[in-house]
């Protein structure tokens, strides 16, 4: 792969990730599962997220999602299903989006015009073989509302991204604690929080850090070692290769104009500071080099 190829292929993560990231910070989404009945935030992450594959039951939900420790799934799922459906979730879910990001950008609907059509084309034109996440979301992206269905596109080409960086992880021969424990020793994700957001314990955590010094990817203190951060960096760039996939469609000069017309987009979404840095998601701070 060219290496302009692999930058695109990040340029793109950068440039869509903080649109649909307004699922999880902006306040009227956060209160999504509580509004629907459910318990608390991270039961309506669950749901939420899921709930374009369906009913889906924890083990399978605990497989896409990747990095969650299945105890922490399992509290969410099924049980939601008992109450709220997931077409409902759905509903809310996008309508919640949509109206924060109107929120914050109150022209997105003029830029939504111009951007659509070439999202729909990375989207339509994706493979979905072994992309569960995606395809799932794929299947979504009909919105007649032009920044609902913004978000949506969105999400689906992260989700994208997402089902290929498990696939990289596996490769690799790390599960999802490991991949955590690594990524937050590099410095990628928040350390002292990242273990509990994902519902692993203390003895998990600390076992994945033994598995991790043992392959020498961690030192005595925890910290990532020079071959850990080789391997982090690997991480990335194998994820960057097969989500490059998403920019076939599009000649190199269609795929630089597609960044052009979403940057100033992007740029007020994090204006509007909902987005932490760090934040559990691993998105860099817009001015990190």
């Amino acid at each position: 792969m060219e290496p302009h190829t692999a930058q695109r292929a990040r340029s793109l993560w950068l440039m869509t990730e903080p649109l649909h990231a307004v699922c999880y910070f902006a306040p009227d989404c956060r209160t999504l599962g509580k509004s629907l009945g459910l318990k608390g935030f991270w039961m309506g992450y669950f749901a939420s997220r899921t709930a374009p594959l369906g009913a889906v039951e924890p083990a399978a939900a605990t497989a896409v999602l990747g990095v969650f420790a299945p105890g922490m799934v399992a509290r969410a799922l099924p049980a939601a299903w008992s109450v709220v459906s997931p077409a409902h979730v759905l509903d809310e879910r996008g309508t919640r989006a949509a109206r924060a990001l109107r929120t914050i950008d109150p022209g997105l609907e003029r830029s939504a015009a111009t951007l659509l059509p070439r999202l729909q084309t990375l989207v339509d034109h994706a493979p979905v073989t072994a992309r569960p996440l995606f395809a799932a979301n794929r299947a979504l992206c009909d919105h007649a509302d032009p920044v609902q269905r913004l978000w949506q596109l969105t999400t689906a080409l992260r989700e994208f991204r997402g089902d290929a960086h498990l696939a990289v992880l596996a490769d690799r021969g790390l599960d999802g604690c490991e991949a955590l424990v690594l990524t937050a020793a590099s410095g990628r994700v928040p350390r002292d929080t990242m273990r509990e957001d994902r519902g692993w314990t203390e003895e998990e955590w600390a076992a994945a850090g033994d598995r991790l010094r043992s392959r020498g990817l961690l030192d005595a203190g925890g910290g990532a070692t020079a071959a850990g951060l080789r391997e982090r960096t690997h991480i990335e760039a194998e994820t960057d290769r097969l989500a490059a996939r998403l920019l076939r469609p599009l000649a190199p000069a269609d795929t630089d104009d597609l960044m052009e017309l979403l940057h100033p987009v992007v740029r007020r979404v994090l204006a509007a500071d909902l987005l932490p840095f760090p934040n559990p998601i691993g998105l860099p701070h817009p001015d990190t080099p």
